[in-house]
């Protein structure tokens, strides 16, 4: 029997803090995050591993060190409003409503996304609103954000989520081909847009109008 407590403490201190990870803030969601509720049944003893895990449809729930580098990037304090492109199973979701105010997020599939709202439900992640939707096209209605945060490699970062990203907010996309990206956190300034190529990385394709198409995949 799997102590799940035990293994989240360990998987902090061991692959996120013992890997840099600084922000406790981001530490401690991930230690109170029970991510082994994101997976099959069958997963629960690798939930806690160093590695991303299939969640069906072809996607796959991003190992524990990226999410938590990618959600340091954003900076969170608590009170931000943050735009998610791919809910996926809805850890990184659970995540983030524990570091901001608002989460919204965008799913193209809808069996993924329906899937992942009854689990946040289940937990009580209520600050978290999902949409199905081409991702790559944002969420207009509610912009801008102070943060944006892509759990899918791009060909190119999405005009329309530059768009949509308020002063001195900070986007973070993994960028590149379909087989290799590099993790690049931007910032907004004065309008304009500086970029952090942070470290080489591996997404799923993130598909939609400024994204891949489903037959490059």
């Amino acid at each position: 029997m799997v102590n799940f407590s035990h293994a989240r403490e360990k998987m902090v201190e061991e692959q996120i803090k013992g890997r840099g990870i600084k922000d406790t803030r981001v530490l401690e969601a991930m230690k109170k995050v029970e991510r082994h509720k994101f997976v099959d049944e069958g997963l629960h003893h690798r939930a806690y591993t160093d590695s991303p895990l299939p969640i069906g449809k072809s996607q796959t729930i991003s190992q524990p060190y990226i999410v938590a580098l990618m959600v340091e990037k954003l900076e969170l304090k608590g009170n931000e409003k943050v735009l998610e492109i791919g809910t996926g199973s809805g850890y990184l979701s659970a995540i983030l409503s524990e570091l901001c105010e608002k989460v919204f997020s965008i799913e193209r599939d809808t069996f993924l996304a329906k899937r992942a709202r009854k689990t946040l439900d289940e937990l009580g992640y209520h600050n978290v609103i999902v949409k199905i939707n081409d991702g790559t096209l944002g969420w207009k209605e509610f912009a801008p954000y102070d943060g944006i945060i892509v759990s899918a490699g791009s060909p190119m970062i999405p005009h329309n989520l530059l768009d949509q990203l308020r002063e001195n907010g900070k986007l973070v996309i993994p960028v590149g081909d379909m087989h290799q990206q590099r993790l690049c956190a931007v910032t907004k300034k004065k309008g304009r847009y500086s970029t952090e190529e942070v470290c080489n990385c591996v997404f799923v394709p993130l598909i939609g109008t400024e994204g891949w198409n489903n037959e490059d995949t």
